[in-house]
């Protein structure tokens, strides 16, 4: 998702805002995801602040992270999306449920429209590693980094676990009441650091959140038991 390190510029369609609304009924959706059809296990929401704006950074496994990341927030968000994703009904919904489609080549417009949300003083959601992988997060795009020092929002970690695991596709969607983990971790603040360049700057807050991140999903592996796919036994490139 979101901006590479060489600022590319691919557009999105709009860099407005959603509406808050919109995100109402996908949260409820969220938790029938997590509760019903899944058996979604909750720890940390106690890092979460309870108002302002939040950038919850979450690692990249499946199609499900996303939704079960909503569903287990105790907070409403705005979720980035891979702006191919926007087509039919899925996109009817990503649409009507406050979702941002974003080109994850590179994309202003839509790093614009969620820095609109934070500075409503609302909730976004990001997947920085940028594409379903093993989800240890051992490299991430800039997009997070950008939002965070342009808008004052904190950055909260957010391991999720087991919505896909080792022999499984990346294209894979887990049967029904599989268990899955989601851990938020404590919340980050990112600033700008004094004589540094703006490049400089950017490229030390991607590996403070990055660093945050992969930890945090470390210590929520040790935790729960809950293992990352190994993409090699699973024959995923």
């Amino acid at each position: 998702m979101v901006e590479s390190k060489k600022n590319s510029v691919a557009k999105s369609p709009t860099s407005k805002a959603p509406a808050a609304w919109g995100t109402w009924w996908s949260r409820p959706l969220g938790r029938v995801l997590d509760h019903v059809t899944y058996r979604t296990t909750v720890t940390g929401r106690e890092n979460i602040p309870r108002k302002g704006a939040v950038i919850f950074a979450a690692n990249h496994l499946s199609y499900l992270d996303g939704p079960v990341m909503v569903g287990a927030s105790p907070r409403y968000m705005h979720v980035m999306v891979r702006h191919d994703m926007f087509k039919g009904f899925l996109g009817w919904v990503l649409r009507s449920s406050g979702q941002i489609p974003v080109d994850r080549a590179g994309d202003r417009a839509a790093l614009q429209a969620a820095k609109a949300v934070l500075e409503r003083g609302e909730c976004v959601g990001i997947l920085p590693e940028g594409t379903r992988g093993s989800g240890d997060a051992a490299s991430m795009n800039s997009g997070v980094a950008w939002l965070a020092l342009n808008s004052g929002a904190v950055v909260v970690p957010v391991a999720v676990l087991g919505t896909r695991i080792t022999g499984e596709h990346k294209d894979t969607i887990p049967p029904l009441r599989r268990r899955f983990q989601v851990a938020f971790g404590p919340a980050l603040n990112i600033e700008r650091q004094p004589g540094m360049s703006g490049r400089a700057s950017m490229d030390a807050a991607v590996e403070q959140i990055r660093e945050a991140l992969s930890g945090h999903i470390r210590e929520a592996v040790k935790i729960s038991g809950q293992e990352l796919p190994d993409d090699e036994k699973s024959g995923n490139d």
